[in-house]
């Protein structure tokens, strides 16, 4: 099975099985703050082109659009739901739909800022752009937002050099492990 084919299809299946789910958390997000439930988010895709990536929305409105560890005072962006929808990773929901458009994949480097130029330099330089940017990864799994752009870009040229299915499936259920367990989640 192609990896397209593959992502394609778990990404259409879920959206189906989490639709109403979606929805039900979509409106406790308009009722916990002033503004829309998503969050459209403008990343660096395969060969470096942008697309807009849809999350649930965590941060008030207004919050400038920088790594949320980059603002002087994360947790005061942050709404009280936002906390929860970030510990538990629902708020990446949303980017199945990207994954059924083509713009993503289940697996491969998660899709930075516009302006995160250090990490766009060093993946550039490795050839991770090829690929198409992921829900979950490599780097996701060894840390997530532990990392720093250097030990990211290290994982995301590993990830290019022997992605295979089998390894999707590892990084797919290593994933679920570490969001149940809370772990590499910054709040």
């Amino acid at each position: 099975m192609s990896k397209r084919l593959f992502d394609f299809t778990l990404a259409s299946l879920a959206l189906i099985l989490l639709g109403v789910p979606m929805l039900l958390i979509g409106l406790a997000v308009r009722l916990n703050s002033p503004g829309p439930a998503l969050y459209w988010s403008l990343r660096v895709g395969r060969q470096g082109k942008p697309f807009l990536m849809p999350k649930f929305r965590s941060m008030r409105v207004g919050t400038p659009t920088v790594a949320t560890h980059l603002l002087p005072d994360p947790e005061s962006h942050v709404t009280p739901l936002g906390r929860w929808l970030r510990r538990t990773s629902l708020d990446e929901l949303p980017q199945l739909w990207c994954i059924v458009r083509g713009d993503m994949s289940l697996v491969g480097p998660r899709p930075a800022l516009c302006n995160q130029q250090t990490l766009h330099a060093m993946r550039e330089t490795s050839g991770v752009h090829a690929l198409a940017p992921g829900l979950t990864g490599w780097a996701q799994v060894h840390g997530r937002d532990d990392l720093d752009d250097a030990e990211k870009a290290a994982y995301d040229a590993e990830y290019l050099r022997t992605h295979c299915l089998v390894l999707d499936l590892r990084i797919l259920c290593r994933t679920a492990l570490l969001v149940l367990r809370g772990e590499g989640i910054r709040h």
